[in-house]
């Protein structure tokens, strides 16, 4: 399973998302820093969800963080846009 197929399923299966956008920009990078030549380093999630309603910005983002647990090891850069 890909990287992004594994974020996809994480989230799904995490917050029951009215939205689930997950875009690979890994491409974007390539030659930089954190590029590991995998194609699969750097993502933006873009993830609407009822479960975020009571959460703060901060909370947002690491219950994303917690929901993804080992897969951001394999992850150089993720950008987040949570609601």
């Amino acid at each position: 399973m890909s990287v992004k197929d594994e974020i996809e399923a994480r989230l799904t299966e995490a917050f029951a998302p009215i939205e689930l956008v997950v875009e690979n920009e890994s491409h974007r990078h390539a030659g930089h820093a954190g590029d590991d030549g995998s194609g699969e380093s750097h993502f933006r999630v873009t993830i609407r969800a009822a479960a975020f309603a009571p959460m703060g910005r901060v909370e947002r983002h690491r219950a994303v963080h917690r929901a993804l647990g080992d897969l951001t090891a394999r992850i150089h850069a993720l950008a987040l846009d949570i609601g």
